[in-house]
């Protein structure tokens, strides 16, 4: 069993959310419900309680009742939650009208803006007005393609406000990237920068808009914030739709009208990763997004109306989405816009004290590097408003671990956690009552009836298999854009085992009831049969400090597969024989001769999502000499032609 780093005291589990949820419960079913296995294990065999529970808890305010809690049908996806229930999501973000901060936005360059909840309202309610003079009614597309401002959040929640759907991407996007996303979905407007910066650079966007806009018919406005380039102008942009600079669109003032719509009303369009074709786009439900991030902020981050929450993400990840529904707490969002590392490595750090966090979320990638930077933060920053750190993206390695505990702070509840972009929430999370544990994550999120199983589809304890979910829950998508009969949905999250979720994660559960991601299932490997998820050889190799970071594919060779590792060294560093077999050591000694790999190549750069992620497919696609379907997915396509014709791989 893992080591132990983190145990919240007797006190500090009673004065949690999540603590008195559970005393909400027993008090309300009449139940003795004794610790988080017995809640766990109520909220799935008693799922409609549960989720009345949730409503009743956070004071959800339905403008019509629902005739039921769950309808469902004879398998899944086949389910409704509520029906007959009417709600508006952005009236339950805005539903305050006082002075405490609900956004704090902060720019690379140090600009920073606060906006209370009562001036955020007025700011909502004159976008809405102006939306509505624009034609933008219930169930119309607005998109954006903006950086993480204060203005993006004003464009969501004043589109939801009408019952119309939003749909985001950031400005690194190429061209196709946003017409494959936005061309599917046919968007009545467009909000977007004219310009962004990274790095200590502004980008101008003005040619890669004038792109775009000639291949979107739909558009009858587009909306222009200046923001990196205050000399645009409404000319600068060809169009057939109206145009006009974001100060001159609409004026902030009076109060914003709530369209009610049904609990299953579409609210958000995200989409996947597309690095294997044209993305899907995925369409969550207004009342289950609403309800499970109710459930995620208030128990399982343990937010506040006191609180901040801040967590590093670009406005094309659902990690945005997830971070601004923090407005139905009452607590305060905190937004940030340009590089995590700029001008130095400590400029996320730094926030936690100068914002008062007390979540601060981010990704596997920002620690390592923090490490590697040797950083310090308990003897550099205050760090004492910071209650919890929590981590998604990619796997957590327990180096990390190590290194949050050590280096930033003993008294910290650090949760990695797991699920993504199809559900817009997570299966595998964090939780306050509960010890963390090395390397691992901490437990299933409330209501979510998750296992690990075999191909036979036998469940699995202290064994890798796949991560299911066996039966429905509010946040699973209402449907993906464009397949009425759902047959894209069910062939993608429910060919493998008939009426279960399968996540596509390689996963584990301990018998402690906390759970391993070894990566995704679709880049498993099989050297000689035998299933190795990817993520077990990344642990091992990022220990190593000459190791920046790594990837493995597995590469046919011979009638079978043999694991091929690409390293990205430490500058100065070569890979030399010595250091290979450095390498192969500690892979050996740590995991399994077979995760061993036959070659190991080294590249200056590795290939990954604008949001962050590797993306071992399009690798291995490249080295077998494979199409890769959508470059414009990734942040740096170039990478990949490091990847190609490599005579050590012929």
């Amino acid at each position: 069993m893992s080591e132990i780093l983190w145990q919240p005291s007797p006190e500090r589990i009673r004065n949690t959310r999540m603590d008195q949820f559970r005393r909400f419960i027993n008090d309300r079913h009449g139940v003795q419900l004794s610790d988080y296995p017995a809640l766990h294990q109520w909220s799935i065999d008693q799922r409609p309680d549960f989720w009345e529970a949730i409503v009743a808890f956070f004071d959800v305010q339905f403008r019509s009742p629902p005739s039921a809690t769950l309808v469902e049908g004879r398998e899944m996806p086949s389910a409704q939650w509520f029906p007959g229930a009417t709600l508006n999501f952005a009236e339950h973000l805005l539903r305050r009208r006082d002075d405490h901060p609900a956004v704090v936005a902060i720019s690379e360059d140090g600009q920073r803006e606060q906006l209370s909840y009562a001036e955020l309202a007025r700011h909502v309610a004159g976008l809405q007005r102006s939306l509505r003079a624009a034609g933008v009614t219930q169930g119309d597309r607005v998109a954006a393609c903006m950086p993480n401002t204060w203005q993006t959040l004003v464009g969501m929640l004043a589109t939801t406000s009408l019952g119309a759907i939003w749909s985001c991407s950031s400005p690194d996007f190429g061209t196709q990237g946003v017409i494959d996303r936005f061309g599917q979905i046919e968007p009545k407007v467009l909000i977007t920068c004219a310009g962004y910066r990274y790095a200590g650079k502004t980008i101008d966007q003005s040619v890669k808009l004038n792109e775009i806009l000639g291949r979107l018919p739909s558009l009858t406005q587009l909306i222009i914030v200046p923001y990196a380039r205050p000399q645009a102008r409404p000319e600068d942009y060809r169009t057939q739709a109206n145009v006009a600079l974001w100060e001159d669109f609409y004026q902030p003032g009076g109060e914003p009208d709530f369209v009610a719509v049904p609990f299953d009303h579409p609210l958000y369009i995200l989409y996947s990763s597309g690095t294997t074709g044209v993305p899907k786009c995925i369409i969550h439900g207004t009342g289950g997004v609403l309800l499970t991030h109710l459930k995620e902020h208030g128990l399982h981050a343990d937010l506040c109306r006191e609180d901040c929450l801040f967590y590093y993400t670009t406005c094309g990840w659902m990690m945005w989405n997830w971070l601004v529904s923090v407005l139905a707490i009452g607590a305060t969002a905190v937004l940030y816009d340009g590089s995590p590392f700029h001008p130095g490595p400590e400029r996320l750090i730094d926030l936690i004290d100068a914002e008062k966090i007390s979540v601060f979320g981010t990704s596997p990638k920002f620690l390592a590097t923090l490490e590697k930077a040797g950083l310090q933060p308990r003897l550099s920053h205050d760090l004492g408003s910071l209650k919890g750190l929590i981590s998604t993206g990619s796997p957590l390695s327990p180096q990390s671990y190590d290194y949050v505990y050590r280096e930033i702070k003993a008294q910290l509840c650090l949760s990695s956690m797991s699920g993504g972009t199809d559900i817009v929430s997570c299966f595998v999370i964090g939780n306050p009552v509960l010890p963390v544990r090395r390397g691992e994550m901490q437990c299933k999120s409330l209501a979510m009836a998750i296992e690990v199983w075999d191909d036979q589809g036998r469940a699995l304890i202290g064994e890798k298999g796949e991560l299911v979910c066996t039966r429905h829950f509010p946040a699973m998508p209402i449907g993906l854009w464009n397949d009425p009969q759902q047959q894209t949905l069910r062939a993608s999250y429910f060919s493998q085992f008939p009426g279960v979720w399968a996540q596509g994660d390689y996963a584990e559960q301990r018998p402690n009831g906390s759970l391993l991601i070894h990566g995704r299932s679709d880049a498993v490997l099989n050297p000689g049969g035998v299933r190795i998820g990817t993520a077990e050889i990344y642990r091992q190799v990022e220990k190593l400090p000459q190791v920046v970071e790594s990837l493995a594919i597995g590469q046919r060779w011979q009638d079978d597969v043999r694991v091929v590792l690409f390293v990205r060294l430490s500058e100065g560093i070569e890979l030399d024989e010595a250091l290979q077999q450095q390498i192969r050591q500690v892979i050996r000694a740590n995991t399994t001769p077979r995760h061993v790999p036959a070659k190991i190549l080294a590249v200056t750069d590795i290939p990954r999502t604008i949001s962050g992620k590797i993306v071992e497919l399009a690798v291995r696609n490249v080295v077998h000499g494979e199409p890769v379907k959508n470059t414009d997915a990734l942040a740096n396509p170039e990478a990949l032609e490091q990847f190609r014709a490599r005579p050590e791989l012929a």
